[in-house]
């Protein structure tokens, strides 16, 4: 194996590992070569990383290779943190998420009936903060995206499955859900036809 390539795969393991990262032996064994190649090999990329000032780093923690950010990036570290992806979410995002939650899989215009407005935006937001993810198309004209929510979701509200959501009010159904949309829609007929 040529070292660009060593150099290459050494790259993809340690980004795969994440934070565990690997030691020099791991890594020989998986790449079936000596423990010294792999750490000259680790080295070369130690200071290419270094030499080329790039934002990540290797280091070895505890035995293990990583990579790791550099420190004098922290101040873009910490914005990304408080960044929209990390904020709260709106009401609207609220309900299309509770939407998604109990009726997955569900496409933007089923949502949209069930809430009685577009709900374009929320899913945006949703998606960005990797609650929500495409999980298919919907047969028939124009196969449209179903949503549904990922293992993030799982993780943000502290559930193992979706089988631990609480379940829904039994007096809510579908034919009260239709006349109030109903009525927003007389409602909003009737200030078109005021103007």
């Amino acid at each position: 194996m040529k070292l660009q390539e060593l150099k290459a795969v050494i790259e993809a393991l340690l980004f795969v590992t994440g934070d565990e990262g690997m030691t020099s032996e791991q890594v020989a064994e998986i790449l079936e070569l000596e423990t010294t190649t792999v750490e000259e090999a680790i080295s070369d990329l130690q200071a290419c990383y270094e030499n080329e000032n790039r934002g990540l780093q290797i280091v070895q923690v505890a035995g293990a290779f990583r990579f790791t950010t550099r420190a004098e990036h922290a101040a873009y570290l910490k914005k990304l943190a408080a960044s929209p992806i990390h904020s709260g979410l709106s009401q609207a995002a609220l309900e299309t998420l509770a939407i998604i939650a109990y009726r997955q899989p569900i496409t933007r215009v089923e949502i949209d009936e069930i809430r009685g407005v577009k709900s374009e935006k929320a899913i945006q937001s949703l998606v960005s903060k990797l609650l929500i993810k495409e999980v298919g198309r919907a047969p028939g004209t124009g196969r449209p995206i179903l949503y549904g929510t990922t293992k993030q979701f799982l993780d943000h509200f502290g559930l193992t499955h979706l089988d631990e959501l609480p379940p829904l009010p039994e007096d809510v159904d579908d034919e009260s859900l239709e006349d109030e949309a109903d009525l927003f829609f007389k409602k909003f007929e009737e200030g078109l036809e005021a103007e």
